[in-house]
């Protein structure tokens, strides 16, 4: 990895600045939050299938998003979620990118060490069972092992996931 973390620490704190994030982080409802679940599923489906394909990922979380979000709907009475446009242009880009591990893997850097980092914050502080956090080995050799993957050619790509993911809090916050 080397300097992928210092290449992309800009766009990964502006990232978490978002209110949106903080809404994550003070205590979301179930409604917020199985609206950001829903748009996070068909993000992280499309890149595992994508990546999968180039024997890149060690973690598989979109199975367990649509875990949280069954669970969390069978409490919402006449809940219909909210689809936000980013999420679409997120799928597209992945589309373009689908032949290229490098590219792919900078995504799963951005999505999935974030899930394995943060997200054992965020776990604590959303509704639900949080399965979307929960990991079948320890989080530090999975971390060890996405490492091993990346390298700093990676660090435009991951700006790129980065400004996707700032993109969704925006519009989650509009």
């Amino acid at each position: 990895m080397n300097n992928l973390k210092e290449l992309t620490y800009e766009h990964h704190k502006n990232a978490e600045r978002q209110d949106f994030v903080k809404e994550l982080m003070g205590g979301i409802s179930n409604e917020r939050y199985c609206d950001f679940l829903h748009n996070q599923h068909p993000q992280y489906n499309v890149l595992e299938n994508f990546a999968r394909l180039h024997g890149l990922t060690d973690v598989i979380i979109a199975p367990k998003i649509h875990n949280d979000i069954t669970e969390l709907e069978a409490g919402l009475e006449d809940y219909i979620p909210t689809m936000y446009p980013v999420v679409e242009q997120y799928l597209d880009h992945l589309l373009n990118i689908k032949d290229d591990p490098n590219k792919l893997m900078a995504h799963i850097y951005v999505r999935h060490m974030g899930d394995l980092s943060g997200g054992q914050m965020i776990a604590k502080r959303t509704p639900g069972s949080g399965t979307m956090y929960q990991f079948d080995e320890d989080v530090g050799v999975i971390k060890d092992r996405v490492r091993e993957k990346l390298d700093d050619s990676m660090a435009e790509e991951a700006k790129i996931c980065f400004d996707f993911a700032t993109q969704l809090f925006q519009e989650m916050s509009a």
